[in-house]
């Protein structure tokens, strides 16, 4: 009854959420840990923050065992004395919740809180072990939250809260986890009969006949009942997070905000959509999204993932500013910033609506598992050339706070994305042996559209009006309820120009591939049709959006138009036959359909037609990567316009975007004048006329 009563609370207080007004000026700060530092200087750390224009730390949400050293007792010293220091220096902060890292005394005295996943318990000693849904880790988490609130809830320094941290399920999976999903389904689904229909359990034998002998889904085989074991898991991130936001409201202010470090799916830096957490639903349980991007450096830097994390966290609460928790300062030895380069990271945070960029963290710590990854300081802690280069953008944040904070963004353009369609796309990927997963098909699609300066928004199927854009991409739509397969057709029909790439429309919402002729219900909008595929080697596609054949990727949609024309053909001696690329006419608008993994350069190429079609273009198109623009519209209503530099050597260009002033040097910039951007440079541009 009270988790009922918690989801109607959480339902009904979203729209409170989603209203939450940043009140503060731009905040450029860094993680900081008094209880890591090997020397007592925290009077000397402020006096470096000051120097270097931080206005805003973040605590706390690391030390469980420092605050509760054991059962009942704690220590707030170490809060006390950064919070009472910070506010003397006129530092912010945000304190976190300390429950992403449980001490060793609660996982000595009950063992159970360590999450049993499909490879066995978790042992102590790693962060983020833990069953976020025992009990016993919920009453001694709940405890630890309630202490630090009371303790600290006055304290006028404190604008916001963190709770928890990345949070996602942990592969928790033991049997207790095993029996809340089985009231999950029978929840959902009623009856064991729908779910044998739906999941197809008469394979194998799997059919389940009896509530009491639900089967654990450690062992499954079933891309259907796993993918909703995978949506379950992200179902107990989004109710534990608005549990902890339950608790933290009873304490904070009107003023003060929630928020939660989102993050994202990682290839050794943040590259995609989170597979573990669906970032929409669990963003209801915060005030103002947050999140922590992280990315190549040096001659790998291109802003990709700088702007990719950015739009997800802006669409998170539909076009509401978020914050950036976490991102490098140093980071890897890999990482450590040519000169300009955090200026250049710093803005492009900023161009992507973020009101906020906050390193991880201020000194690189000595021992332990995160020992070089290093933050603002060095291990010596004394000024370095990369400290330097923050107080540089210390300063510009202060200087220009009032034209740069809360930038309105408005696109055009869109990506479909789906938590569904990724577990179930990528239970079975191109096939036996194929690892290719749902974001490898996204992120070059996004690429593509961030390379030639095309703003790009993030919805999912929640959303149920898409005509505020003129393009949608839909990458690898592979599982998807009717309803929303219609509203895309409808979404066409109106005028609506649309992306799909193949496994689009193949499976229903519970991974159940269609009995229809393929691409299903899109079909429809599409013009095409198509009932077998293959994985071929050494082929390519021709046709109108290239001079000469180009090299495809193994997958390839033997696809036949009904009413569609036919882009590119695939270039083989067996499957010429068969279209690769299609455009159909529906209604008012168009839908395209990529059958196979095309090159990024044929990505390019259809992507700028499709802009074209839907009546995109801008200014904007006129320079492209390492040419970066973005623009909004800040608070006075000027237009601000930034333009980076993502190149080791100067790029000259004209100015496309009419007259205005240049603010980071105060210098009038004419209309169609030409610049030269140094290497890793930054110019932004206010109240220049649009073009």
């Amino acid at each position: 009854m009270k988790s009922i009563l918690l989801f109607l609370l959480c339902v009904c207080c979203y729209p409170l959420f989603a209203q939450y007004k940043f009140q503060q000026p731009l905040l450029f700060g860094a993680a900081y840990y008094d209880e890591y530092m090997p020397y007592e200087r925290l009077d000397k750390d402020i006096q470096m923050m000051k120097a270097a224009g931080i206005n805003v730390v973040r605590i706390a949400e690391s030390t469980w065992s420092t605050v509760e050293p054991s059962d009942s007792v704690y220590d707030f010293s170490h809060i006390d004395r950064v919070l009472n220091a910070m506010h003397h220096a006129g530092i912010h902060v945000i304190v976190g919740t300390p429950t992403y890292a449980l001490p060793a005394w609660l996982a000595h005295k009950y063992p159970d809180v360590l999450a049993e996943t499909p490879r066995g318990k978790n042992q102590y000693g790693p962060r983020q072990n833990m069953d976020i849904s025992n009990p016993h880790f919920r009453y001694y988490a709940e405890r630890v939250i309630r202490k630090i609130m009371e303790h600290v809830k006055d304290h006028p320094a404190i604008i916001g809260y963190q709770i928890d941290n990345e949070t996602k399920p942990y592969n928790t999976a033991g049997p207790e986890v095993q029996k809340q999903f089985v009231q999950y389904m029978r929840q959902k689904f009623g009856s064991l009969d729908s779910i044998n229909q739906a999941f197809g359990l008469d394979y194998w034998s799997n059919r389940i006949n009896s509530w009491e002998e639900f089967p654990s889904m450690n062992g499954s085989i079933n891309a259907s009942e796993l993918a909703e074991f995978a949506k379950f898991q992200r179902k107990m991130v989004t109710d534990y997070l608005r549990w902890q936001n339950k608790i933290v409201n009873e304490y904070k202010k009107p003023s003060q905000f929630i928020t939660h470090n989102f993050d994202f799916d990682w290839r050794g830096y943040s590259y995609g959509i989170q597979p573990e957490v669906n970032h929409f639903d669990a963003a209801a349980a915060t005030d103002i999204a947050g999140i922590d991007v992280y990315h190549n450096t040096q001659d790998e830097l291109t802003g990709i993932e700088i702007s990719l994390g950015g739009d997800i966290g802006r669409s998170m609460h539909a076009g509401q500013n978020y914050l950036v928790l976490e991102t490098e300062a140093q980071g890897f030895p890999e990482w450590t910033p040519y000169p300009g380069q955090l200026r250049l990271q710093a803005f492009s945070h900023l161009a992507s609506g973020a009101n906020m960029v906050e390193y991880w963290h201020w000194h690189s710590i000595h021992n332990s598992a995160e020992t070089y990854w290093k933050g603002l300081l060095s291990h010596d802690l004394q000024p370095n050339p990369t400290y330097e280069e923050a107080k540089t953008i210390g300063k510009d944040f202060q200087r220009l706070s009032s034209e740069l904070v809360n930038l309105k963004i408005k696109n055009k353009t869109a990506i479909l994305f789906s938590n569904e369609a990724l577990t179930g796309f990528n239970q079975f990927g191109f096939g036996w042996n194929n690892y290719a997963g749902y974001n490898d098909i996204l992120r070059p699609y996004y690429d593509a559209l961030y390379k030639m300066n095309v703003g790009v928004d993030f919805i999912d199927p929640s959303r149920h009006n898409f005509n505020d854009y003129a393009l949608i991409v839909v990458p690898a739509l592979y599982a998807a309820p009717d309803s929303l397969l219609q509203a895309l057709n409808e979404y066409v029909r109106n005028g609506g120009h649309i992306l799909y790439t193949l496994k689009s429309g193949f499976a229903d919402q519970n991974v159940k591939v269609r009995t229809c002729i393929q691409p299903g219900i899109i079909s429809q909008a599409c013009g095409i049709e198509y009932s077998q595929f293959t994985i071929a080697k050494n082929a390519a596609i021709k046709g109108s959006l290239s001079k000469a054949p180009s090299a495809i990727t193994g997958w390839m949609e033997l696809i036949k138009p009904t009413t569609a024309r036919v882009l590119a053909r695939y270039d083989h001696p067996v499957w010429k036959e068969y279209a690769a690329i299609t455009q159909n006419n529906y209604g008012q608008g168009t839908a395209t359909y990529v059958g196979c993994v095309i090159s990024p350069i044929m990505i390019d190429t259809l992507l700028r037609q499709l802009v074209n079609q839907a009546g995109i273009p801008s200014a904007n198109q006129s320079i492209r990567f390492p040419l970066i623009t973005k623009q909004g519209t800040n608070m006075t209503g000027k237009s601000i316009r930034y333009i980076f530099n993502y190149a080791a050597q100067t790029q000259r260009f004209k100015n496309p975007f009419g007259s205005g002033t240049e603010l980071l040097t105060g210098k009038t910039i004419a209309n169609h004048q030409d610049l030269d951007l140094p290497p890793w440079g930054v110019m932004i541009l206010s109240n220049q006329d649009e073009k």
